[in-house]
């Protein structure tokens, strides 16, 4: 579960849901007007989303970027637009991963930048004519389905499989970002992220809606460095339990895991902290990617930093098909928008 989300989300509908009720009746409503009135800004460009029906991770970053891939082998040169939350600049950016740290742009674009351009910006639309400058022919929205603000070709909504749409109800009874239903009209399909049936409402849905559902998992890049050690895991993301059991799964103990909220800005007393505690225990120390991109170029201290090791995971589509398919289909669909 998200740490900085209420545990209530992600139960069955108590006291609290109903009483938030009223109010998330008013936020469905404009979300459902923003998704259908919205003036979206196109862009000359083929653009494909990727999102989520709620707030909380769900793996739609490792997506991205294995799309990103998949479009380079296929000759495209993509590009990655991005909100840049968490960090602090307003006008639109190229991210430079040799300068800038993540409270400059947020911890996800610096993930990102490591794999193509990175346009950081609220205003989608300006992000895309900055990339297109730098060359790239083929844009990857990290985030923003629900803000409305830029015509995209094609949108992929993750789900997760183990935590689905927690309660079903829509922000702040529940952390759908807008009601089901209204996601998936505006949707091209649905990728179930893992194992479980939490998302099994959705993956009925997705069907009857006319959106193919699609499946990938989460695996990590180098399951073998850690395979028979004893950790401290640490995790600061949009749900911490599932880095530390994607730890186990990769052969680890996990002697000692620490959750922190969503993009945590780690301080060095809390680092220190979190050192004494490992070296007491003789444990490693292992953190996600994304946490690794906000420690760094934070001036913290060395002698910790040098500790901290960092499970990279990759998002792997079940059928190896999948990925080409996508790309090939925003592509289409841009082709009809820009007929030439």
């Amino acid at each position: 579960m998200s740490l900085d989300a209420p545990r209530f989300w992600w139960r069955p509908p108590g006291w609290q849901a109903w009483a938030l009720s009223p109010v998330s009746a008013i936020y469905g409503a404009v979300a459902r007007r923003r998704l259908v009135t919205a003036p979206r800004e196109p862009v000359d460009l083929p653009v494909l989303c990727v999102g989520n029906f709620t707030v909380g991770g769900s793996g739609k970053t490792p997506v991205a970027i294995a799309l990103a891939k998949q479009a380079a082998e296929m000759g495209r040169k993509p590009g990655f637009l991005s909100r840049g939350h968490g960090g602090s600049s307003s006008a639109p950016r190229i991210v430079d991963p040799a300068a800038d740290s993540a409270r400059d742009v947020g911890d996800e674009p610096l993930l990102l930048a490591a794999h193509a351009p990175v346009a950081v910006s609220p205003d989608r639309a300006a992000a895309a004519r900055m990339l297109a400058a730098q060359g790239c022919d083929f844009l990857i929205m990290d985030d923003g389905f629900q803000s409305a603000r830029i015509l995209f070709d094609y949108a992929l909504l993750v789900v997760d499989a183990r935590h689905g749409i927690g309660n079903g109800k829509v922000l702040p009874a529940g952390p759908l970002r807008a009601h089901v239903a209204d996601q998936l009209h505006y949707a091209d399909a649905v990728l179930r992220m893992g194992e479980g049936t939490a998302a099994d409402p959705v993956l009925q849905a997705a069907p009857g809606a006319g959106k193919p559902v699609f499946g990938a998992v989460l695996r990590p890049r180098n399951p073998a460095r850690f395979a028979g050690r004893r950790m401290l895991a640490f995790a600061g993301i949009g749900h911490p339990d599932k880095f530390f059991e994607t730890l186990r799964q990769a052969g680890a103990e996990v002697a000692v895991a620490q959750p922190f909220p969503d993009h945590h800005f780690y301080a060095a007393d809390e680092l220190q902290s979190l050192a004494d505690t490992a070296q007491g225990q003789n444990l490693g120390m292992v953190t996600t990617a994304k946490d690794a991109a906000r420690l760094s170029g934070m001036g913290l201290p060395a002698e910790i930093l040098g500790m901290v090791e960092v499970l990279e995971i990759d998002a792997v589509f079940e059928d190896d098909r999948t990925a080409e398919r996508i790309v090939r289909d925003a592509l289409a669909a841009w082709k009809k928008r820009w007929p030439t």
